[in-house]
């Protein structure tokens, strides 16, 4: 052990203690945030995650003298025990579940950080590296949680352009409105910013006069790839791809309350927008598109994976139809987003009704570990 600089024997022993009750603590805290990932939140992706954090800590308190502090473990001379504090946030949900334990977490590795420095400066890096990783998954959680929540009842999202009449693009989203679609996503590659805004804040305004008409819960408009679009219009979120801006840079325009959706071709894809704070995936090209055209599709394998591994909202894209629908369903995806499924259809209506009854019908597969 490297000279510490503690000289009297008393502060020496109170550091090891520290350093076993922090350990303890943060030991415990993780413990509980992989129990709440693996069975409450049915999130295989974070759990195995947030195991890897653990096991981590694990092998840094194995490392030089760390384990003695075992030896000096006093809990009827610890004067802070059975001391409680007067008021302690309420768990009255997973979410300050998860919240309460990941501060207890980073709280004790902050603890083991400094006073490792006393008396092993080797593992203090370590300590910090596992900090830094429980900020992440805390915040990755939080965001499957609280998506979740706000995406529950809103499996299916139809895409529009916006390059038609601005009377035929407000007779379409009526149609939607009316049909009960609760997301919609403005994408128009060859549209200039100006009207792509002026689309935006008019379906923004829209869909917030039919809620105020019919009391019913408001359509969420989502503007693709510009997020500055998507905040100067007023508008729930943005969708990103590979070569928009990043999800960690868009979230800081876009601010805390904006959703942000991205793009995934292949299950690391997935597992990395999840990591960077995305609200929501869009997972495939599934099949052929009338819209776009696709080099290469999703495997089965990725999209089951998706589904049974990851909690965060998942619409599957890209020439999704009714027909095709079931094969979804059966892979464990219930979000779809759509375009000329509904878009081009006789009756909108009626083909809303059809994929939101298939969607509601289909059962979701729930992460294992």
């Amino acid at each position: 052990m490297e000279n510490s600089g503690l000289e009297q024997t008393g502060e020496t022993t109170g550091v090891w203690r520290t350093l076993d009750a922090s350990a303890n603590r943060c030991a415990e805290a993780l413990r509980v945030l992989e129990d709440a990932l693996r069975f409450i939140l049915d999130d295989a992706h974070l759990a195995h995650a947030l195991k890897a954090v653990r096991h981590d800590l694990a092998v840094l308190l194995s490392r030089g003298d760390l384990r003695q502090r075992l030896r000096l473990r006093d809990v009827p001379g610890d004067v802070g025990a059975g001391v409680n504090a007067p008021r302690t946030p309420a768990r009255t949900d997973l979410a300050s579940l998860l919240a309460a334990n990941a501060a207890r977490g980073s709280q004790a590795l902050r603890s083991l950080e400094e006073c490792s420095r006393l008396v092993e400066p080797a593992v203090t890096p370590g300590f910090e590296a596992l900090r830094y990783r429980l900020y992440t998954l805390e915040r990755a959680a939080l965001n499957a949680v609280v998506s979740r929540e706000r995406l529950a009842d809103r499996r299916l999202c139809v895409l529009i352009d916006t390059g038609s009449t601005a009377e035929a693009f407000a007779h379409l989203l009526a149609e939607l409105l009316t049909a009960g679609v609760g997301l919609v996503q403005l994408r128009d590659k060859a549209a200039d910013l100006p009207l792509l805004w002026q689309r935006a804040a008019e379906a923004v305004a829209q869909t917030r006069r039919h809620a105020e008409e019919t009391g019913q819960e408001r359509c969420l408009v989502i503007v693709n790839d510009r997020v500055d679009v998507a905040v100067a219009a007023g508008a729930d979120g943005v969708h990103l791809g590979a070569t928009d801006l990043p999800v960690p840079q868009a979230r800081r325009v876009a601010g805390p309350q904006l959703l942000i959706g991205r793009t995934a071709h292949g299950i690391e894809e997935a597992h990395q927008a999840v990591l960077a704070g995305a609200d929501y995936l869009g997972v495939g090209p599934c099949f052929p598109s009338g819209t776009k055209a696709f080099t290469a599709f999703a495997s089965e394998a990725f999209l089951h994976d998706v589904a049974s591994t990851i909690s965060l909202p998942a619409f599957a894209i890209g020439g999704v139809t009714a027909d095709r629908l079931p094969a979804l369903t059966r892979l464990g995806l219930t979000r779809v987003a759509v375009a000329q499924a509904v878009t081009a259809a006789t009756d909108v209506t009626a083909a809303v009704r059809q994929l939101s009854q298939q969607l509601m019908a289909g059962e979701p597969t729930a992460a294992s570990v």
